[in-house]
């Protein structure tokens, strides 16, 4: 895992099929998705996963406040799906939440059948159901979970 470029030529292209699998999978006012402008961002440190140079996967952490942090752009190659990828990145976000000293770490994901992988992955990481958070709206086509990084019970979670 290592900070990368959103606008790297390989990352683009990655970031362009997660975009439009939200755009596929989710009505237009409900896409939450950010494009490669808004992860360029300060605000926002953006990861890629490669392996002998091949960008496998990507991910990032948005600052929303002192003491919140968000997951953003998860995704995952389809060829490298199965393979403990988007296990190993938010393993590595949370770390970099925690090194950072937020207090918890968020995250907007589709409520739909489509979304039900990412739903699963984040709560074997111990993230839990929660209201919208930040700038976000109630939407029935959004599910919101979040992770306190600081009780004891996650201090030495590990996803599955």
């Amino acid at each position: 895992m290592a900070v990368d470029d959103p606008r790297a030529e390989d990352v683009r292209a990655l970031l362009e099929r997660h975009l439009a699998f939200a755009r596929a999978n989710t009505p237009p006012e409900d896409v939450h998705a950010l494009g490669v402008d808004d992860l360029v961002d300060p605000a926002v440190t953006f990861f890629s996963f490669r392996v002998r140079g091949e960008v496998l996967g990507v991910g990032a952490l948005k600052r929303l406040d002192r003491h919140q942090a968000e997951l953003k752009s998860m995704h995952t190659a389809e060829a490298a799906r199965g393979r403990g990828i988007g296990r190993a990145m938010v393993e590595h976000l949370v770390g970099v939440a925690r090194d950072r000293d937020f207090r918890r770490v968020s995250i907007e994901t589709g409520s739909t059948p489509p979304f039900a992988p990412a739903r699963s992955l984040y709560a074997r990481a111990g993230f839990r159901p929660c209201g919208p958070f930040g700038d976000y709206r109630p939407s029935p086509n959004s599910a919101f979970m979040t992770l306190s990084l600081h009780s004891p019970e996650t201090e030495n979670r590990t996803v599955e």
